[in-house]
């Protein structure tokens, strides 16, 4: 099971709290995981990667492990202690303001 802990308004979309757990079939990696939150949770699609191009949202960051996955390739491998579930895949929305 993949732990993966989303932020409040996504939580609020979803109607769950703050983490969820997931089967992924095959490597966990970025894609792997989103993928599987969209197909349990569908209101989350288009919130969390653009709809056509599975690009990750500008205001959307993905965390494992204290490491920013972000900007890595959507199949890049997630570490073992996510796929084990010992450690959540997180979805931080941004804060940007002036």
């Amino acid at each position: 099971m993949i732990r993966v802990a989303l932020p409040f308004h996504l939580c609020t979309l979803a109607g769950v709290d703050g983490e969820v757990s997931l089967d992924v079939a095959g490597p966990v990696t970025l894609r792997s995981v989103v993928d599987a939150l969209e197909v349990r949770y569908p209101m989350l699609r288009g919130t969390i990667r653009d709809h056509v191009t599975h690009a990750r949202r500008p205001f959307v960051r993905y965390f494992a492990c204290r490491r920013d996955f972000s900007h890595d390739a959507l199949d890049t491998p997630l570490p073992d202690e996510v796929a084990s579930g010992t450690e959540p895949f997180q979805i931080v929305g941004a804060i940007a303001g002036g």
